[in-house]
Protein backbone atom coordinates (compact mmCIF):
# COMPACT_ATOMS: atom_id res chain seq x y z
CA UNK A 1 0.00 0.00 0.00
CA UNK A 2 2.85 2.33 0.69
CA UNK A 3 4.67 1.63 -2.45
CA UNK A 4 1.67 2.25 -4.38
CA UNK A 5 0.76 5.87 -2.35
CA UNK A 6 3.99 6.51 -3.11
CA UNK A 7 4.09 5.92 -6.35
CA UNK A 8 0.74 7.87 -6.93
CA UNK A 9 2.34 10.64 -5.36
CA UNK A 10 5.80 10.79 -7.54
CA UNK A 11 3.43 10.72 -10.89
CA UNK A 12 1.26 13.67 -9.26
CA UNK A 13 4.20 15.42 -8.95
CA UNK A 14 5.58 15.03 -12.11
CA UNK A 15 2.51 16.22 -13.67
CA UNK A 16 2.33 19.68 -11.63
CA UNK A 17 6.28 20.74 -11.85
CA UNK A 18 7.67 22.40 -14.09
CA UNK A 19 10.14 20.51 -16.53
CA UNK A 20 13.71 21.27 -14.26
CA UNK A 21 15.72 22.19 -17.52
CA UNK A 22 13.51 24.57 -19.07
CA UNK A 23 13.00 26.34 -15.45
CA UNK A 24 16.78 26.74 -15.23
CA UNK A 25 16.56 28.36 -18.82
CA UNK A 26 17.90 32.19 -19.37
CA UNK A 27 14.76 34.22 -20.44
CA UNK A 28 16.19 36.11 -23.37
CA UNK A 29 14.22 38.87 -24.25
CA UNK A 30 15.29 40.02 -28.15
CA UNK A 31 13.84 42.97 -30.10
CA UNK A 32 14.33 42.46 -33.43
CA UNK A 33 13.58 43.80 -36.83
CA UNK A 34 13.71 40.54 -38.71
CA UNK A 35 10.95 39.61 -40.93
CA UNK A 36 8.71 36.89 -39.96
CA UNK A 37 9.76 34.39 -42.56
CA UNK A 38 13.23 34.22 -41.17
CA UNK A 39 12.14 33.82 -37.19
CA UNK A 40 11.58 29.82 -37.14
CA UNK A 41 14.82 29.61 -38.72
CA UNK A 42 16.77 31.84 -36.03
CA UNK A 43 14.61 30.42 -33.61
CA UNK A 44 15.81 27.06 -34.52
CA UNK A 45 19.88 28.02 -34.84
CA UNK A 46 19.93 29.94 -31.07
CA UNK A 47 17.94 27.16 -29.29
CA UNK A 48 20.23 24.75 -30.61
CA UNK A 49 23.54 26.57 -30.05
CA UNK A 50 22.57 28.32 -26.85
CA UNK A 51 20.43 25.36 -25.39
CA UNK A 52 20.24 27.09 -22.18
CA UNK A 53 18.51 29.85 -23.28
CA UNK A 54 15.12 30.66 -23.84
CA UNK A 55 14.45 33.25 -26.36
CA UNK A 56 11.18 35.84 -26.19
CA UNK A 57 11.14 37.66 -29.55
CA UNK A 58 9.31 40.86 -30.21
CA UNK A 59 9.51 41.81 -33.83
CA UNK A 60 8.41 44.40 -35.33
CA UNK A 61 9.50 47.22 -37.41
CA UNK A 62 13.18 49.48 -37.69
CA UNK A 63 11.89 52.01 -36.95
CA UNK A 64 9.08 50.94 -34.57
CA UNK A 65 11.87 48.81 -32.73
CA UNK A 66 13.89 52.04 -32.35
CA UNK A 67 11.57 54.30 -31.00
CA UNK A 68 10.36 51.76 -28.94
CA UNK A 69 14.08 50.85 -27.45
CA UNK A 70 14.51 54.83 -26.73
CA UNK A 71 11.09 55.39 -25.31
CA UNK A 72 12.01 52.83 -22.46
CA UNK A 73 16.01 53.72 -22.12
CA UNK A 74 15.50 54.39 -18.62
CA UNK A 75 13.57 50.83 -17.70
CA UNK A 76 14.83 48.44 -20.60
CA UNK A 77 13.00 45.82 -21.23
CA UNK A 78 15.02 43.93 -23.83
CA UNK A 79 18.04 41.73 -23.04
CA UNK A 80 20.03 41.89 -26.68
CA UNK A 81 18.69 43.57 -29.73
CA UNK A 82 19.29 41.22 -33.10
CA UNK A 83 18.82 42.11 -36.42
CA UNK A 84 18.27 45.59 -36.22
CA UNK A 85 19.68 48.22 -38.46
CA UNK A 86 23.52 49.66 -37.65
CA UNK A 87 22.58 52.91 -37.71
CA UNK A 88 20.01 52.48 -34.90
CA UNK A 89 22.94 50.55 -32.57
CA UNK A 90 25.02 53.35 -33.00
CA UNK A 91 22.45 55.49 -31.58
CA UNK A 92 21.73 53.18 -28.75
CA UNK A 93 25.62 52.73 -28.49
CA UNK A 94 26.05 56.86 -28.28
CA UNK A 95 22.70 57.23 -25.49
CA UNK A 96 25.00 54.16 -23.50
CA UNK A 97 22.32 51.88 -23.34
CA UNK A 98 24.37 48.84 -24.83
CA UNK A 99 26.64 46.79 -22.64
CA UNK A 100 30.14 46.33 -23.85
CA UNK A 101 31.18 42.75 -25.35
CA UNK A 102 33.66 41.36 -27.58
CA UNK A 103 32.03 38.30 -29.09
CA UNK A 104 34.42 35.57 -29.67
CA UNK A 105 35.90 35.53 -32.93
CA UNK A 106 34.95 38.57 -34.03
CA UNK A 107 38.25 40.01 -35.55
CA UNK A 108 37.15 37.14 -38.43
CA UNK A 109 34.62 39.35 -39.79
CA UNK A 110 35.08 42.01 -42.41
CA UNK A 111 36.11 45.38 -41.07
CA UNK A 112 33.05 47.27 -42.11
CA UNK A 113 30.82 44.91 -39.76
CA UNK A 114 32.71 45.04 -36.67
CA UNK A 115 32.13 48.00 -33.78
CA UNK A 116 35.66 50.56 -33.98
CA UNK A 117 35.13 51.88 -31.09
CA UNK A 118 36.12 51.16 -27.49
CA UNK A 119 34.31 50.05 -25.68
CA UNK A 120 33.35 47.39 -28.31
CA UNK A 121 29.39 47.17 -28.18
CA UNK A 122 27.74 45.91 -31.32
CA UNK A 123 28.71 43.33 -34.31
CA UNK A 124 27.41 43.53 -37.92
CA UNK A 125 25.41 40.68 -39.77
CA UNK A 126 24.40 41.59 -42.94
CA UNK A 127 24.34 44.27 -45.32
CA UNK A 128 21.05 45.61 -47.09
CA UNK A 129 20.62 47.97 -50.10
CA UNK A 130 18.04 49.99 -51.52
CA UNK A 131 16.83 48.70 -54.99
CA UNK A 132 14.49 49.86 -57.66
CA UNK A 133 11.64 46.83 -58.63
CA UNK A 134 10.77 48.11 -62.17
CA UNK A 135 7.69 46.09 -63.24
CA UNK A 136 8.48 45.44 -67.13
CA UNK A 137 4.35 43.88 -67.85
CA UNK A 138 3.20 47.06 -66.66
CA UNK A 139 5.65 49.60 -68.35
CA UNK A 140 3.81 50.28 -71.82
CA UNK A 141 7.01 51.89 -73.31
CA UNK A 142 8.25 53.81 -70.32
CA UNK A 143 11.92 53.02 -69.99
CA UNK A 144 13.25 51.36 -66.91
CA UNK A 145 15.16 54.28 -64.60
CA UNK A 146 19.05 53.76 -65.00
CA UNK A 147 19.52 56.74 -63.03
CA UNK A 148 17.98 57.99 -59.83
CA UNK A 149 16.99 60.98 -61.24
CA UNK A 150 14.99 58.99 -64.33
CA UNK A 151 12.41 58.35 -61.67
CA UNK A 152 11.70 62.26 -61.86
CA UNK A 153 10.45 61.84 -65.50
CA UNK A 154 6.44 62.59 -65.76
CA UNK A 155 6.56 59.00 -66.87
CA UNK A 156 6.28 57.69 -63.30
CA UNK A 157 4.18 60.47 -61.92
CA UNK A 158 1.86 58.30 -59.12
CA UNK A 159 3.71 55.09 -60.28
CA UNK A 160 6.13 54.85 -57.24
CA UNK A 161 5.67 53.70 -54.09
CA UNK A 162 8.83 54.07 -51.47
CA UNK A 163 9.16 52.66 -47.81
CA UNK A 164 8.22 55.58 -45.22
CA UNK A 165 12.00 56.32 -43.50
CA UNK A 166 10.54 56.69 -40.06
CA UNK A 167 8.92 53.10 -40.17
CA UNK A 168 11.32 51.17 -42.28
CA UNK A 169 15.04 50.54 -42.20
CA UNK A 170 15.10 50.27 -45.70
CA UNK A 171 13.21 54.02 -46.17
CA UNK A 172 16.04 55.91 -43.94
CA UNK A 173 18.74 54.52 -45.79
CA UNK A 174 17.73 55.77 -49.38
CA UNK A 175 17.32 59.15 -47.81
CA UNK A 176 20.16 58.81 -45.86
CA UNK A 177 21.86 57.56 -49.16
CA UNK A 178 20.89 60.24 -51.24
CA UNK A 179 21.80 62.88 -48.83
CA UNK A 180 25.48 61.45 -48.66
CA UNK A 181 26.07 60.98 -52.15
CA UNK A 182 24.29 63.91 -53.69
CA UNK A 183 24.96 66.35 -50.79
CA UNK A 184 22.25 67.75 -49.11
CA UNK A 185 21.16 70.66 -50.40
CA UNK A 186 20.42 68.26 -54.01
CA UNK A 187 19.44 65.51 -52.06
CA UNK A 188 16.25 67.23 -50.69
CA UNK A 189 15.59 68.77 -54.16
CA UNK A 190 16.02 65.34 -56.00
CA UNK A 191 13.31 64.10 -52.85
CA UNK A 192 11.10 66.97 -53.78
CA UNK A 193 10.76 66.11 -57.67
CA UNK A 194 10.54 62.42 -56.35
CA UNK A 195 7.62 63.16 -54.22
CA UNK A 196 5.44 64.97 -57.10
CA UNK A 197 5.80 60.75 -58.67
CA UNK A 198 5.07 59.05 -55.19
CA UNK A 199 1.94 57.12 -54.92
CA UNK A 200 2.44 56.38 -51.26
CA UNK A 201 5.30 55.77 -48.44
CA UNK A 202 4.23 52.63 -47.24
CA UNK A 203 5.36 51.41 -43.67
CA UNK A 204 7.39 47.81 -45.03
CA UNK A 205 10.98 47.69 -46.70
CA UNK A 206 9.96 44.64 -48.73
CA UNK A 207 5.92 46.39 -49.29
CA UNK A 208 6.88 48.45 -52.25
CA UNK A 209 8.31 45.83 -54.33
CA UNK A 210 5.90 43.65 -53.42
CA UNK A 211 3.26 46.28 -54.68
CA UNK A 212 5.59 46.41 -57.91
CA UNK A 213 6.14 42.77 -58.64
CA UNK A 214 1.96 42.63 -58.40
CA UNK A 215 1.25 44.82 -61.07
CA UNK A 216 -0.10 47.81 -58.31
CA UNK A 217 2.40 49.79 -58.94
CA UNK A 218 5.02 50.51 -61.74
CA UNK A 219 7.96 50.71 -59.30
CA UNK A 220 8.70 50.24 -56.05
CA UNK A 221 11.79 51.14 -54.07
CA UNK A 222 12.73 48.63 -51.73
CA UNK A 223 14.43 46.24 -50.26
CA UNK A 224 17.58 44.46 -52.19
CA UNK A 225 17.12 40.80 -51.82
CA UNK A 226 13.09 41.09 -52.02
CA UNK A 227 13.31 42.65 -55.31
CA UNK A 228 15.26 38.85 -56.23
CA UNK A 229 12.56 36.93 -54.39
CA UNK A 230 10.02 38.22 -55.97
CA UNK A 231 11.91 37.79 -59.38
CA UNK A 232 12.60 34.39 -58.46
CA UNK A 233 8.81 33.80 -57.92
CA UNK A 234 8.22 35.17 -61.36
CA UNK A 235 7.12 38.21 -61.21
CA UNK A 236 7.77 40.48 -64.04
CA UNK A 237 10.50 43.05 -62.16
CA UNK A 238 13.61 44.21 -63.09
CA UNK A 239 15.93 44.55 -59.87
CA UNK A 240 18.62 47.84 -60.41
CA UNK A 241 20.82 49.22 -58.57
CA UNK A 242 20.93 52.73 -60.18
CA UNK A 243 23.90 54.40 -61.57
CA UNK A 244 25.07 57.28 -59.01
CA UNK A 245 24.92 53.77 -56.43
CA UNK A 246 22.89 53.45 -53.56
CA UNK A 247 22.61 53.64 -49.92
CA UNK A 248 22.59 51.05 -47.26
CA UNK A 249 22.50 49.79 -44.07
CA UNK A 250 23.38 46.34 -42.14
CA UNK A 251 21.55 44.26 -39.28
CA UNK A 252 23.74 44.32 -36.14
CA UNK A 253 23.30 42.65 -32.59
CA UNK A 254 23.81 43.99 -29.26
CA UNK A 255 23.57 43.24 -25.58
CA UNK A 256 21.18 45.94 -23.99
CA UNK A 257 22.88 47.46 -21.02
CA UNK A 258 21.98 46.24 -17.95
CA UNK A 259 20.42 43.11 -18.20
CA UNK A 260 20.12 40.27 -15.98
CA UNK A 261 20.59 37.30 -18.73
CA UNK A 262 24.51 38.48 -19.73
CA UNK A 263 25.61 35.21 -19.54
CA UNK A 264 22.83 33.37 -21.82
CA UNK A 265 23.53 36.86 -24.09
CA UNK A 266 27.01 36.65 -24.40
CA UNK A 267 26.75 32.84 -25.90
CA UNK A 268 24.39 34.35 -28.12
CA UNK A 269 26.52 37.21 -29.37
CA UNK A 270 29.45 34.98 -29.73
CA UNK A 271 26.62 32.62 -32.05
CA UNK A 272 26.17 35.61 -34.32
CA UNK A 273 29.79 36.45 -34.98
CA UNK A 274 29.92 32.66 -36.14
CA UNK A 275 30.54 31.67 -39.57
CA UNK A 276 27.44 29.07 -39.20
CA UNK A 277 25.33 31.80 -37.99
CA UNK A 278 26.66 34.46 -41.02
CA UNK A 279 25.77 31.21 -43.83
CA UNK A 280 22.02 31.20 -41.80
CA UNK A 281 21.68 35.06 -42.84
CA UNK A 282 23.40 34.75 -46.27
CA UNK A 283 19.86 32.78 -47.20
CA UNK A 284 18.55 36.19 -46.86
CA UNK A 285 20.67 38.79 -47.62
CA UNK A 286 23.46 38.38 -50.54
CA UNK A 287 26.73 40.65 -48.34
CA UNK A 288 27.25 38.97 -44.82
CA UNK A 289 29.45 39.96 -42.31
CA UNK A 290 31.80 36.18 -42.57
CA UNK A 291 34.47 36.41 -45.62
CA UNK A 292 33.37 33.90 -47.69
CA UNK A 293 30.26 33.59 -46.32
CA UNK A 294 28.15 35.27 -48.81
CA UNK A 295 25.65 33.84 -50.96
CA UNK A 296 23.86 35.79 -53.28
CA UNK A 297 20.35 34.33 -54.48
CA UNK A 298 19.00 33.96 -58.20
CA UNK A 299 18.18 37.01 -59.55
CA UNK A 300 20.04 38.76 -57.60
CA UNK A 301 21.50 41.87 -59.26
CA UNK A 302 24.97 42.18 -60.42
CA UNK A 303 27.50 44.50 -59.11
CA UNK A 304 26.44 45.26 -55.72
CA UNK A 305 29.73 45.87 -53.88
CA UNK A 306 30.19 48.91 -56.54
CA UNK A 307 26.92 50.17 -55.78
CA UNK A 308 27.14 51.03 -51.94
CA UNK A 309 28.07 54.06 -51.58
CA UNK A 310 30.76 55.38 -48.87
CA UNK A 311 28.61 55.04 -46.30
CA UNK A 312 28.60 56.81 -42.69
CA UNK A 313 26.93 54.90 -40.62
CA UNK A 314 27.54 57.02 -37.25
CA UNK A 315 26.41 60.20 -40.15
CA UNK A 316 22.97 58.23 -40.33
CA UNK A 317 22.50 57.40 -36.64
CA UNK A 318 23.47 61.40 -35.53
CA UNK A 319 21.51 62.83 -38.09
CA UNK A 320 18.49 60.28 -37.95
CA UNK A 321 15.89 62.55 -35.84
CA UNK A 322 16.85 65.87 -37.72
CA UNK A 323 16.60 64.04 -41.48
CA UNK A 324 13.33 62.65 -40.29
CA UNK A 325 12.07 65.50 -39.08
CA UNK A 326 12.39 67.19 -42.00
CA UNK A 327 11.45 64.48 -44.31
CA UNK A 328 8.39 64.59 -42.32
CA UNK A 329 7.53 68.20 -42.78
CA UNK A 330 7.65 67.73 -46.16
CA UNK A 331 6.30 64.41 -47.11
CA UNK A 332 4.02 62.79 -44.38
CA UNK A 333 0.93 64.11 -46.60
CA UNK A 334 1.41 61.13 -48.75
CA UNK A 335 2.14 58.08 -45.97
CA UNK A 336 0.26 55.17 -46.09
CA UNK A 337 -2.48 54.53 -42.86
CA UNK A 338 -1.00 52.64 -40.56
CA UNK A 339 -2.19 49.25 -40.06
Amino acid sequence: MKTWILAGITAALALSTPNVAFADKAKVTVYTALENDQLKTFKSAIETAVPEAEVVWVRDSTGVITARFLAEKDNPRADMVIGLAASSLLMFEKAGLLEPYKPAGVDKLKPEFRDSKEPYAWTGMDAFLGAVCFNTAEAGGVAAPKSWKDLLKPDFKGKIVMPHPASSGTGYLMVAGWLQSMGEDAGWQFMDGLHENIAAYLHSGSAPCVQAARGEQLVGLALDMRGASEKTKGAPIEVIFPEGGVGWDMEAAAIVKGTKNAEAARKIADWVATEDANKLFAKTYAVVAYPGADSPPANYPAGADKAMIKNDLGWMADNRERVLAEWSKRYESKAAPKK
